[in-house]
């Protein structure tokens, strides 16, 4: 498969340029970056070649058959319909846009075209994943009626990059980082949103950004389960990866389950304390996207983005009110 890389504003967009390097199924057509300061970061420490000298020539190229977006969020939205229009698949790095009437284009893009817009959203290929999702279909501990997740970020106050704190770039931290968990609980519950109940986001560790809401919490409601999140960056500058990014809870009638990112391990609380421990799994985003071109269902279905995305904006959407 011919792809065209466009934005190199985030470093989640590398991880992708190497899987796409490495892999057989897909050639690199080029690349565009429309900031000259990041278009030299990404030639002097990845190597980067850009040959495209603007979005438009990317999306006139014929060769072209899908474009990787990694710009800055708040201008994601519009690079993905372009290139809808242009007829060219998507995949991105997460969120995939940051407005709901940006959703409503994209989805009818995709229906209208029969084109697939595919994201990066990692942690359905988490070790446990597979595990968890058998044994709470499985009724391993009953009816489940209440979640939670904690994604704590580290703020990282001089590294991240600079448009997270300009306005109308960022677009909020629950449509940011949420997406991934509020994705994955969809995915091992097969529930989807129907109510917020709560979404609140303030100002707390960017001091000097105060217009940036580093803090942001919620409580929703998946049909009959309620879900809590805290997806703040609040998590202190750690060597290691610390239990709270990505740990997840589910509370059933007859029992828990939690698990977390930083192990393999999934804990089942009943009368005693089971632990599995489950094997490593690659990430496999790039190659799901291009199973779905070619027809197959896969783990990272057009549908399942756009409605994780769809909800995490929803939820963004009643904090921002």
């Amino acid at each position: 498969m011919n792809i065209a890389f466009a934005g190199f504003r985030h470093s989640h967009i590398f991880s992708l340029y190497e899987m796409a390097k490495e892999a057989k199924e897909v050639n690199i057509i080029g690349c565009f970056e429309r900031d000259r300061d990041a278009r030299a970061a990404a030639a002097n420490t990845h190597g980067i070649n850009f040959n495209f000298a603007s979005y438009e020539q990317l999306l006139t190229d014929e060769a072209v058959k899908a474009v990787a977006i990694g710009d800055y969020y708040g201008v994601r939205g519009a690079m993905v319909i372009a290139a809808l229009k242009a007829g060219k698949h998507v995949i991105c790095d997460k969120p995939i846009c940051t407005s709901l009437s940006e959703l409503d284009v994209i989805e009818n893009l995709c229906q209208q075209k029969g084109l697939v817009v595919s994201c990066m959203l990692d942690l359905r290929y988490m070790a446990q994943t597979e595990e968890v999702k058998r044994l709470i279909l499985g009724g391993e501990i009953g009816r489940i009626h209440n979640v939670s997740f904690t994604g704590q970020h580290c703020l990282d106050y001089g590294k991240r990059p600079s448009w997270y704190f300009e306005e109308g770039k960022h677009g909020g931290t629950i449509n940011d980082i949420a997406i991934h968990g509020v994705d994955l609980v969809r995915y091992l519950t097969e529930k989807n949103l129907t109510a917020v109940k709560c979404a609140v986001t303030k100002n707390a560790y960017a001091t000097e950004e105060t217009d940036f809401h580093d803090c942001a919490h919620f409580i929703a409601e998946l049909e009959d389960i309620t879900l809590m999140a805290d997806v703040s960056y609040s998590a202190p500058k750690f060597s290691g990866m610390l239990p709270t990014y990505w740990d997840f809870y589910f509370w059933g009638s007859e029992g828990m389950i939690e698990f977390n990112l930083a192990t393999n391990e999934i804990h089942i609380y009943k009368s005693e304390e089971r632990i599995i421990r489950c094997p490593e799994r690659k990430i496999e985003h790039l190659f799901d996207f291009i199973k779905e071109i070619d027809g197959e269902h896969t783990l990272m279905e057009s549908y399942h983005i756009l409605s994780s995305q769809r909800q995490t904006l929803t939820i963004q959407a009643a904090a921002n009110k």
